[in-house]
């Protein structure tokens, strides 16, 4: 069974650079780690490879965590999410800058996705190009908007909203194929 150490704790620890609470760390932020880890993985292997990245940066850069912005569960996610859109776009480059006027919304079949498990769905999202992934993640699973996403991506605002309009036709055409 891991022991549960409280931040102010932890912190003192691996700031000591104690192997010991370094690892009691990891082991707390496993799991909620990992999860956010596989949204920006195509499998297991990516996410933990991501995992393994974003846990370097986290003791690496332990001493600039600052408790008046935020908890260290938000320090680490950001350093998760971080690190796993470098993964993506280090899988492929991102497509040129395409502005849009406007963009159609394809409609979405509730009943198949109620039917759905999040891991299914998550599935069909790891399927999505490298890009588009990346932008359907931050805006429907993160809660960024486009100006945010595009800022982060280094894309224009009509960039991410054609990436996230894709990716809804492609998740609407794979969830068809599932009736």
């Amino acid at each position: 069974m891991i022991a549960v150490a409280n931040d102010i704790d932890l912190l003192q620890g691996c700031i000591a650079n104690d192997r010991k609470v370094q690892k009691l760390l990891y082991e707390q932020f496993y799991e909620f780690a990992m999860t956010v880890a596989m949204r920006y993985s195509r499998d297991e292997m990516d996410a933990a490879d991501i995992m393994s990245h974003a846990f370097v940066k986290v003791f690496k850069s332990i001493k600039s965590y600052d408790s008046t912005k935020g908890s260290l569960h938000a320090w680490i996610k950001r350093i998760v999410v971080n690190e796993g859109l470098d993964h993506i776009k280090s899988r492929e480059r991102f497509s040129e800058n395409v502005e849009l006027e406007t963009v159609d919304e394809p409609p979405i079949n509730n009943s198949v996705l109620e039917e759905m498990g999040a891991e299914e769905i998550m599935e069909l999202i790891a399927k999505l190009p490298p890009a588009t992934h990346a932008v359907f993640v931050l805006y429907a699973v993160e809660g960024y908007n486009h100006r945010e996403i595009a800022e982060k991506l280094g894309i224009s605002e009509g960039t991410s909203k054609w990436h996230l309009s894709e990716a809804r036709k492609t998740l609407q055409k794979q969830l068809a194929h599932l009736r």
